[in-house]
């Protein structure tokens, strides 16, 4: 986390206990400044543990506090207050945020998550700015923050587009299309894509530009590519090279891969899966540091629910 940040939210944090402490209480030893400040801490509190953990384990530290405060609350305190009596405020507070924060979690865990398309490595389908959708139980019902798959619904298939805990740093979160599943062998050579040694199918759509970071103009060409009855869209800068080989890293698995001039060859490990982006020359993807294993998976990204630049890309599904 960056110390701006962490001096951010720890300010939050202590400004949240200056207000619990000293802010003007209610005959209850409620006010509404006691309500900002409880707020505050938890946005604070949030914000520090996010830089450590991910926000599924995040949020199941914050569920289990508050369920236990409202569980004490539940069957033992308010047993023992006399009737009228008020409720303390450091009982009240988090007692009244936990139904809210296990309705979200239990959302965000099994059923759907929102996401933001941070970078251009998903162009031309997704681009920066889109908010997305990601269904939990495409891959099966998981355990939360452990992420072991507790009944199985479905498969992980080609070209899904998948959001998943980067590798390298399972606190954030990369979307890629799923080009090698277990057991694969893919290659990619001179820009052209083969699995188990089919070519891809790719047809050529024109050229195409769009504007990086709103100050360079890229310049592309588009092709639609099928793979097994999905098809989506992909950009190649022709000049570029397969892959930068000054970006490869010595990632777990590097011996399934090998690496020439002209391109890539490597062999999906048991439980493991090469993604790709489709931005085929802006992507950091399994080309540089390697391939994803099942328990990283979130979910399968399938709707555009929001881009506050473009209100035209609202409802478009992801394919």
């Amino acid at each position: 986390m960056g110390s701006n940040l962490v001096w951010i939210w720890s300010v939050l944090a202590v400004v949240g206990v200056m207000l619990i402490l000293f802010s003007g209480k209610d005959a209850d030893g409620k006010s509404a400044s006691t309500e900002w400040g409880y707020l505050a801490v938890l946005g604070g509190c949030f914000g520090l543990l996010s830089g450590y953990m991910t926000f599924s384990a995040v949020m199941l530290i914050i569920v289990l506090v508050t369920g236990s405060i409202w569980a004490l609350d539940k069957f033992m305190l308010a047993r023992r207050r006399e009737p009228g009596a008020m409720v303390p405020h450091y009982i009240d507070f988090p007692r009244g945020f936990f139904p809210i924060i296990a309705v979200v979690f239990l959302l965000r865990s099994f059923l759907v998550e929102p996401f933001q398309i941070p970078s251009s490595s998903m162009r031309p389908g997704l681009i920066v700015g889109d908010f997305i959708l990601v269904n939990k139980f495409s891959y099966g019902l998981r355990v939360p923050v452990l992420n072991n798959v507790l009944v199985p619904v479905g498969k992980v298939e080609h070209g899904d587009v998948v959001v998943f805990n980067y590798p390298e740093d399972e606190k954030v979160n990369f979307i890629k299309r799923v080009i090698g599943l277990p057991g694969d062998v893919v290659s990619y050579r001179d820009k052209q894509l083969t699995i188990n040694g089919k070519a891809v199918e790719h047809v050529s759509q024109g050229e195409h530009q769009y504007l990086e970071k709103g100050l360079m103009m890229v310049q592309t060409q588009q092709y639609q590519e099928t793979i097994e009855g999905k098809t989506f869209r992909t950009l190649v800068v022709p000049e570029a090279p397969a892959y930068m080989p000054q970006g490869v890293r010595q990632f777990a698995g590097h011996e399934n891969c090998e690496y020439v001039e002209n391109g890539f060859t490597c062999k999906v490990p048991a439980g493991q899966y090469f993604m790709m982006g489709d931005n085929r020359d802006n992507s950091e993807d399994s080309r540089y540091w390697g391939f994803v294993e099942d328990r990283l998976l979130v979910g399968k990204a399938f709707l555009v629910w929001m881009n506050f630049g473009d209100l035209s890309r609202i409802g478009s599904r992801i394919h």
